[in-house]
C-alpha cells in the first residue's frame, strides 16, 4: 500500500514558524502598548458570527457577495467566518452595553475567498481598534494618530496619509445621486467588473483599483465639495488636529466608503515601499450607523484595521523591523545524565532568565552547537569533574567576549542574572 500524500496548507493560508512569528509577537506587542497606552483595552469575540452580523457590511460590497466564507453549521445556522475585525467588535457592543466611550482594540484572523497574493491571504491577520459612544472629532484625531504612531514605531517612513470626508447621512444622500447621474454618463469607460455596482453602490466605484475606472473617478464630483456646514467643521477640527500631531496629511477625494453607515472621516495609510494594489497598510474611518444596524440604539463610532502580513511586506521593503535575537539568553549543556540541564532550565526560568537545553544524551559537541543555533549569550556546561566539583563552568558566546569560569551550582542562578544585566 502506498504512502499516503503529505498535507499541506490550504491554498491562500500560510503556516508562520518561528523565528518569523517573533516579529508577530513583536509587533502585536507593540500595538497592545500603543493602544492600552491610549485606554483601549482588549476585546476577544468569536471567529465566527450569525451571517447578519456581516451581511450589514453592504450586500453590494465584494466582501460579502463574493469573498465571505458562510455556511449553514450542524444546527443549520448560516453562520460566515470574519471577514474582518469591525463588525463584530461593535456587535459586542450592542449585545453587552458598556459604557461610553468604549476604546477596544484586537487581534484577529480574518477570512476571505480572492485570489491570494503578496500581502493578501484568504487567511490573514489583523490588529485594529474600535471607539464607539463619541462623536467628537478629536477622537478622530486620537485614532488616526495611534495608527500613525504604531507604524512610526514599527520603523516605517515611506507612508502617506489620506484623508477624505464623507459628510453626514443627508450629505452623502444628496452627493449619491449626483456621483451616479455623472457615472451612468461615463458607465462604457468603467471597467466592466464596476458597472455593476453603480446602480446599488455608485461610490463603490470611486474605490475601484482599476486602471480604466480611475481614469474616469479622478474626474468625478468630489463629495468635499457637498459637505454641510457641521461636516466640514468637522473635518476641519480633524485636520486641525492632525497638524498640530505633526502628521502629514494627502487630502484624497476618491478615498470613500460606499457603505450606509460611513459618515465623516476615512482614512488610510499607504506604503510607497510597495506597489499600489497592495499598498494599504492601515484603514479606516468614522462609521456612526454601524450599530443602530446591528440592533442598538444610534452610537457614533470610529477605529481602524491593519493587516499584519502587508505590513511586515512593507517593513520588508523599508528594511525596517527585522526579526528577534535570540529566543533564549542561556542554553544548558550538560553531558553527565541530564539532571542538571533538567533541574537548572526550571530554576533560571522561575527566575524570569530565557533558558533552553538539549535532550536525548546527545554529545559535548551537538550539544554545543545546539547553543550556538540558539542565539543564547551564554553555555552553561557540566560534564562529570563539574558534577563532582560542585561547579557549573560558565561560558560567554559572545564572539568578542569569549571567556569561562567555574561558579558554584548553588549560586550560578545569580551569577548568570549579573552577568545578564
Amino acid at each position: 500500500m502506498s504512502a499516503p500524500a503529505s498535507f499541506r496548507a490550504p491554498k491562500g493560508t500560510a503556516d508562520v514558524l518561528a523565528p518569523e512569528s517573533a516579529r508577530w509577537e513583536a509587533l502585536v506587542a507593540g500595538f497592545a502598548g500603543v493602544a492600552e497606552g491610549a485606554g483601549y483595552g482588549l476585546v476577544q469575540s468569536p471567529l465566527f458570527e450569525d451571517v447578519g452580523v456581516f451581511q450589514r457590511l453592504g450586500e453590494g460590497t465584494d466582501v460579502v457577495r463574493k469573498e465571505m466564507y458562510d455556511f449553514r453549521d450542524k444546527g443549520d445556522r448560516h453562520v460566515a467566518l470574519r471577514p474582518e475585525g469591525t463588525a463584530s467588535v461593535v456587535r459586542a457592543f450592542v449585545q453587552h452595553r458598556p459604557a461610553t466611550p468604549w476604546k477596544a482594540w484586537y487581534v484577529t484572523p480574518c477570512f476571505r475567498y480572492e485570489q491570494p497574493q503578496s500581502g493578501r491571504l484568504r487567511q490573514h491577520h489583523q490588529v485594529g481598534i474600535e471607539a464607539l459612544g463619541s462623536a467628537d472629532p478629536d477622537l478622530d484625531v486620537e485614532v488616526i494618530t495611534l495608527g500613525h504612531d504604531h507604524l512610526r514605531a514599527l520603523g516605517l517612513r515611506r507612508v502617506a496619509l489620506l484623508v477624505n470626508s464623507m459628510g453626514t447621512r443627508d450629505d452623502r444622500a444628496r452627493y449619491i445621486e449626483r456621483l451616479r447621474a455623472w457615472l451612468e454618463d461615463r458607465v462604457d469607460d468603467l471597467a466592466p467588473d464596476d458597472r455593476e455596482k453603480l446602480p446599488a453602490a455608485p461610490m463603490r466605484v470611486l474605490d475601484s483599483k482599476r486602471p480604466a475606472t480611475r481614469a474616469v473617478a479622478a474626474d468625478a464630483p468630489r463629495i468635499t465639495d457637498h459637505l454641510s456646514d457641521d461636516a466640514g467643521a468637522h473635518f476641519e477640527r480633524v485636520l486641525a488636529g492632525l497638524r498640530a500631531a505633526e502628521i502629514d496629511v494627502v487630502l484624497e477625494p476618491r478615498l470613500v466608503r460606499g457603505l450606509d453607515y460611513y459618515t465623516h472621516t476615512t482614512f488610510e495609510f499607504q506604503s510607497t515601499a510597495l506597489d499600489a494594489a497592495q499598498s494599504t497598510v492601515l484603514a479606516g474611518g468614522r462609521y456612526d450607523g454601524l450599530a443602530e444596524e446591528l440592533g442598538g440604539p444610534p452610537t457614533p463610532g470610529i477605529g481602524f484595521g491593519s493587516g499584519i502580513e502587508r505590513t511586515l511586506l512593507a517593513c520588508d521593503a523599508e528594511g525596517v523591523f527585522a526579526g528577534a535575537a535570540a529566543a533564549v539568553d542561556v542554553f544548558v549543556v550538560d553531558v553527565a545524565g541530564g539532571d542538571t540541564a533538567r533541574d537548572l532550565t526550571t530554576e533560571l526560568r522561575r527566575a524570569g532568565i530565557r533558558a533552553d537545553r538539549a535532550f536525548d544524551a546527545r554529545s559535548m559537541r551537538a550539544q554545543m552547537k545546539a547553543a550556538d543555533r540558539s542565539g543564547a549569550r551564554v553555555a552553561l556546561l557540566v560534564g562529570e569533574q563539574e558534577q563532582v566539583d560542585g561547579t557549573v563552568a560558565v561560558r560567554s558566546l559572545k564572539e568578542d567576549q569569549r571567556s569561562q569560569a567555574a561558579v558554584d551550582r548553588r549560586a550560578v542562578v545569580g551569577h548568570v542574572k549579573e552577568l545578564l544585566g
